[in-house]
């Protein structure tokens, strides 16, 4: 069903580029204009090239209700462009702010660079949330498989494949049992784990992985939930 929900008012120079967003030497990729509608799907990426590697996050807010919808938002990295992959559960305006430095700055809060404005007019495709991401994923990470895991999965040998710049030793973990991922080419690890046992157990499924020399450290990337 369309909807017919009025604009939301914006302050003045919220819409679009933020200060910070040029002096980093950010740009947009996909979408140029900081207003946006989405005619017939719910889904969206948003990507931007930076020239220097990202810290990043991000606020999904619709405007109805002022409700933040951060598990239907998933960033990752290619070589110089980080994409947000949008869902939106329902209809109507939102606001979709994000928030970026480089990762060579030492300050703990990340400025606001880019803020867009979208009209999502159909929401006819079920959304599931993404897996959580922990900031050691938004360091040049990106993800081929799954997008999405969840109890109404297929959870017999789930194929998890992705790249991590920098990782010694890559493991899925669920329950305490340890899924090693094998590296292949460049960045890229992949491997399988067989999860059905956990199924509506409401089990964390991690992806994890160690970047130091002690081997037993490992930092967790991404948490689904089965």
């Amino acid at each position: 069903m369309a909807h017919s929900e009025g604009k939301p008012e914006v302050p003045e120079g919220y819409l679009g580029q933020q200060p910070k967003f040029a002096e980093i030497g950010l740009e947009c990729v996909s979408h140029k204009e900081a207003e946006f509608t989405i005619p017939t799907d719910n889904e969206v990426e948003i990507k931007i090239r930076s020239p220097v590697p990202l810290k990043s996050t991000f606020n999904l807010i619709q405007c109805r209700t002022e409700k933040e919808f951060p598990e239907y938002v998933f960033t990752q990295t290619q070589k110089d462009i980080i994409s947000f992959v949008i869902t939106f559960p329902e209809h109507g305006w939102y606001k979709f702010q994000i928030f970026a430095t480089p990762t060579t700055d030492d300050g703990k809060s990340l400025p606001n660079v880019f803020n867009y404005l979208i009209d999502c007019k159909r929401a006819l495709k079920a959304v599931y949330p993404f897996p959580k991401q922990y900031a050691p994923w938004r360091n040049g990470c990106y993800l081929y498989s799954p997008l999405v895991l969840n109890s109404s999965s297929r959870l017999h040998n789930v194929n998890f494949k992705a790249l991590i710049p920098g990782a010694n030793q890559v493991a899925v973990v669920a329950a305490g049992e340890w899924f090693q991922l094998k590296k292949g080419s460049g960045d890229a690890w992949e491997g399988t784990a067989s999860l059905d046992k956990h199924r509506n157990k409401n089990v964390k499924v991690t992806l994890n992985a160690c970047f130091g020399d002690d081997d037993t450290k490992f930092a967790t990337l991404l948490e689904y939930v089965v």
